[in-house]
């Protein structure tokens, strides 16, 4: 029979999660589903997204840049 583990952690930069227990015997594999609750899932800011596709812009300023420059082509 399995046996269950239950510990809630703390996600660490990059994703990394560190789990211990010393239930866990060394060398044998384990198999480890991790549940993130919805109201805890982060939000991405509509700012994480500049520059993010293609073709798209690094920066504001760059995007006001070449707005700027469109608009003075039309008025040449």
């Amino acid at each position: 029979m399995e046996q269950a583990l239950r510990q809630r952690v703390v996600i660490q930069p990059g994703g990394k999660i560190e789990l211990q227990s010393p239930d866990l015997p060394a060398g044998l594999e384990a198999e480890v589903i991790v549940l993130v609750p919805p109201q805890q899932r982060r939000t991405r800011s509509l700012t994480d997204f500049i520059g993010a596709a293609k073709g798209t812009y690094a920066s504001p300023e760059e995007a006001d840049a070449f707005i700027r420059a469109e608009r003075n082509a039309w008025e040449r």
